[in-house]
């Protein structure tokens, strides 16, 4: 039993799944200001779309992932190995982005949810499906940056699977302890917090990306010679360069604390160069322009935050 396996994407799907509540609550609220409660409804349903969306994207690149595993065609092992290195350098991307953009951008977010639930509403005829579109969209946005974390950790089995489920769970119940049970909640702490940790794991992405495209790479060349003047460093790597360290006999990534570690900072019991690279310039480079935007003025300045205002603060 890979618990450790669960927690990356439980990290992931946690601060995702509160950023999209945070809007819907924001919606909902807008409503209620509005006194138009009927639309509920729709809110409901754009936010079950989004879900039901989201995992079905997930679940169709699983299902490739797990087709390519059981394929007997001399070439599938390779496919593989590439899909796998290219999902982790898109997860690596879109959260990355997230991270800096979404964080630069909080300040104006409650003020763009309440503009379009205004647009929407402007137009009576429609205004269930203005929401309704609002609310998948947002919804459906955090969770595909999530699906493709989930696809990229497929490797280690059906616990990141569990972690990302568990992580909806927690963030639905936070969502209600927010709007409907009146909790106080210090959002901006929260995702300080949860951004931190994020910026740790997918740097830890970055490590196994590049050890699925030198995977795939050595699996090429060995099928095809002509591939093999690209593997520099055979037959150790492929494309990653010379080994940085091996501490497999002493602190094994296979066993605690090393399986702890390698979820959540993305140790590697043996290191190579391109890799270490790699890790250290995502997790300074992301990392400074995370920081230098949560200092920014456009970053929003929460305390505790309770269902007690017409609508949550804004998530960083």
């Amino acid at each position: 039993m890979n618990l450790t396996a669960a927690l990356p994407t439980f990290f992931v799907t946690l601060r995702e799944g509160f950023e999209a509540a945070l809007v819907v609550g924001i919606v909902a609220a807008c409503l209620r200001q509005a006194n138009r409660q009927a639309l509920y409804p729709w809110v409901l349903g754009g936010t079950i779309a989004g879900l039901l969306a989201s995992i079905g994207v997930g679940g169709a690149l699983l299902g490739g992932i797990a087709a390519l595993d059981r394929s007997t065609r001399p070439y599938a092992p390779v496919f593989k190995e590439f899909l796998e290195g290219g999902l982790g350098i898109l997860a690596i991307s879109l959260l990355g982005w997230m991270l800096v953009w979404m964080t630069a951008q909080a300040k104006s977010l409650k003020s763009e949810v309440q503009a379009s639930v205004g647009t929407a509403l402007d137009t009576s005829a429609a205004a269930g499906w203005g929401v309704f579109g609002l609310v998948t969209v947002s919804v459906l946005r955090e969770g595909f940056e999530t699906a493709i974390f989930v696809a990229a950790q497929f490797q280690r089995g059906w616990w990141p699977a569990l972690g990302a489920a568990v992580g909806i769970v927690g963030a639905t119940i936070l969502g209600f302890a927010l709007f409907r049970w009146g909790a106080k909640i210090d959002v901006r702490r929260f995702f300080t917090v949860m951004g931190a940790l994020l910026l740790l794991v997918v740097s830890g992405l970055v490590v196994a990306a590049l050890q699925h495209l030198d995977r795939g790479l050595n699996l090429w060349a060995q099928l095809n010679s002509a591939i093999a003047p690209i593997c520099l460093s055979a037959p150790v790597s492929c494309i990653l360069g010379p080994q940085v360290w091996d501490w497999s006999a002493t602190l094994s990534d296979r066993a605690v604390p090393g399986i702890l570690l390698k979820s959540l900072v993305g140790y590697r019991d043996q290191l190579f160069m391109v890799q270490a690279i790699g890790y250290l310039t995502f997790l300074i480079g992301i990392g400074t322009l995370y920081f230098r935007a949560l200092r920014s003025p456009r970053s929003p300045q929460l305390n505790n935050t309770s269902a007690s205002s017409t609508a949550p603060a804004e998530s960083p």
